[in-house]
């Protein structure tokens, strides 16, 4: 059964709501608009807030729902933890769209929304202080995974969560790679700026 739930965790996050809606409402592949991200991000700076939100609601979902799913049918807290790996790892490379998928950073809200609230609340709070502070959204998503593992640690859960929260914070950075070097350089888009026009 716990093979069964990590597979059926890696399809749901493979389900990419930025290709789908942007489909939906503009006809467009989104992965060839704007940053060419299938994520909550480029959906916002494409197609607007409205797109922007319901993609980053959908994509924390999916992480909630794999989380619930692997509960359900394993009851183990380590094969849980590592459900979460599995459909981050379904949204950044989705079997259904050509492993081309997004950064993971929404369906990670959905997964340490399961593993601990507290630890979600935290970070979420530090996130958006700095984007609010900086509008660097990618420079929010980097604090955002590495103050989770650091707040599950602080909150004595389960070792398996902190373990698992490292390797998320890995493929975050891994992810945002270029996001890294622009910033470094000066070079990142901030949330807002004008070159970030939506379709239309």
């Amino acid at each position: 059964m716990v093979l069964v739930a990590w597979v059926l965790s890696y399809l749901i996050g493979s389900i990419s709501f930025s290709y789908l809606i942007a489909k939906k409402v503009a006809g467009i592949d989104i992965r060839s608009h704007g940053s060419g991200n299938a994520g909550a991000t480029n959906t916002l700076r494409v197609l607007g807030k409205g797109p922007g939100i319901a993609v980053l609601i959908l994509d924390a979902l999916k992480g909630l729902a794999a989380m619930g799913i692997t509960h359900l049918m394993t009851g183990d807290p380590a094969a849980y933890a590592v459900a979460g790996l599995f459909v981050i790892a379904g949204h950044n490379w989705p079997i259904y769209f050509g492993f081309r998928g997004g950064k993971g950073i929404a369906t990670t809200l959905g997964v340490v929304l399961g593993f601990s609230p507290l630890a979600f609340l935290i970070a979420a709070v530090l996130a958006v202080l700095v984007i609010a502070i900086t509008r660097y959204v990618s420079l929010g998503s980097l604090v955002l995974v590495t103050a989770i593992p650091v707040s599950l640690y602080l909150l004595d859960k389960p070792i398996s969560f902190f373990w698992t929260s490292l390797v998320i914070a890995v493929f975050a950075y891994v992810r945002h790679y270029n996001n890294i070097r622009n910033l470094l350089a000066g070079n990142e888009r901030k949330l807002g700026d004008k070159s970030n026009r939506k379709l239309g």
